[in-house]
């Protein structure tokens, strides 16, 4: 497997991924259909992941590769495919655009299955739960929706924690939008906001670096992700769909879970309003 973005030297990687991300916002013009078998014609599977948010997507800084839950997803389904994954790293903004230009053959990037994004791209059953959250300092006080209006708040462009901050804060709040994940925690932990729009593993992000001082203090939604095709990929739509049926049944997804969440969950909703899973 090989992803993109990948080099010898930290600082030569993350250029090369600041530059594949850059290059991604030029490619606009829409893609036709691709089947699995014309993936398995050109010998590879071409996956759209976030490279800087882990435990969902990133690059482990010892071996180079892509790894989280997300990289492994990717990795089980090309696998059943029978050909090698190939990574592209994409920041939050970047990841529809990528897939519906035909530079990537399908998303495993911590997609949100949300309706206005069933519009432009094909999502697949769900494979794992997430959940929204305003996260701070033990030490700051937040009980309602109408104390964010006094916090300086980060969220991450583009994502489902800017809907819901923006959605959630008083008239006025100060909210301050960062190209990722990881650019957004580490404003919060270098001072520059007092609080962020956080997805499930936030907390837990932030007290690795700062031991037992952040909590979450308000929860705003709960979410599931799948991975996502373009809306006339019908084919390869039926094909992922088959593939988490298959590794819901055989324990593999349950196992993926575990090691990255510690949990794991079968149960999925059978439908999600505005959200269909399958292509028509």
């Amino acid at each position: 497997m090989t992803f993109k973005t990948i080099s010898s030297k930290r600082r030569q990687l993350m250029l090369g991924l600041a530059g594949l991300i850059a290059a991604s916002t030029l490619i606009t013009a829409p893609a036709r259909a691709i089947t699995s078998a014309e993936i398995k014609a050109k010998g590879k599977l071409v996956v759209g992941i976030q490279a800087a948010n882990p435990p969902w997507g990133f690059v482990d800084s010892t071996t180079g590769q892509a790894d989280g839950i997300d990289a492994d997803m990717a990795k089980a389904f090309a696998k059943e495919l029978g050909v090698p994954v190939e990574f592209a790293g994409l920041e939050v903004a970047n990841r529809i655009p990528a897939l519906t230009s035909g530079r990537v053959d399908v998303l495993f990037a911590t997609m949100a299955m949300l309706p206005d994004r069933a519009k432009a791209v094909q999502y697949s059953k769900p494979y794992i739960g997430n959940s929204i959250f305003l996260v701070a300092a033990k030490s700051v006080v937040v009980k309602t929706n109408a104390d964010m209006g006094k916090l300086v708040i980060g969220v991450p462009r583009s994502s489902t924690q800017d809907s819901d901050v923006t959605k959630n804060a008083p008239p006025g709040t100060v909210i301050r939008r960062f190209d990722n994940d990881a650019a957004t925690i580490q404003a919060l932990l270098s001072g520059q906001v007092q609080a962020v729009g956080g997805n499930v593993f936030y907390a837990r992000r932030l007290n690795e670096a700062t031991p037992n001082t952040y909590e979450n203090k308000l929860e705003f939604t709960q979410l599931f992700n799948g991975a996502c095709t373009r809306l006339e990929d019908k084919e390869l739509n039926t094909v992922l769909n088959a593939f988490i049926d298959k590794i819901k049944a055989n324990g593999e997804l349950a196992k993926i879970q575990q090691k990255w969440t510690g949990t794991s969950m079968t149960n999925f909703p059978a439908s999600i309003e505005g959200v269909p899973f399958v292509a028509k």
